[in-house]
């Protein structure tokens, strides 16, 4: 009885980690000179630095910023998660 229960969870559990991987979020901070890529399986898809918006002297502003958007597209794939156990 448990092992029915527990396979049937399972396989819901993986039809959602399935389909939160296919939703991609996008977060851009100071006027897109940082932009990061995730699913909603909060996996980072990609990092992007635009060098005209940046200056990339300043070590601590571009990791600070770096953080600041993670943190953020980690935020919204939480959201995205928790609302997608919510239909389960």
């Amino acid at each position: 009885m448990f092992d029915k229960i527990l396979g049937k969870l399972s396989g819901q559990r993986e039809e959602m980690k399935a389909a939160l991987a296919t939703e991609i979020l996008d977060v851009e901070v100071q006027d897109g000179a940082i932009k990061v890529k995730a699913n909603a399986n909060r996996e980072i898809l990609d990092i992007s630095i635009d060098e005209t918006k940046l200056d990339l002297s300043q070590k601590e502003q571009l990791e600070d910023l770096l953080v600041i958007a993670i943190n953020q597209v980690l935020e919204i794939a939480a959201e995205h998660e928790a609302a997608e156990a919510q239909n389960m």
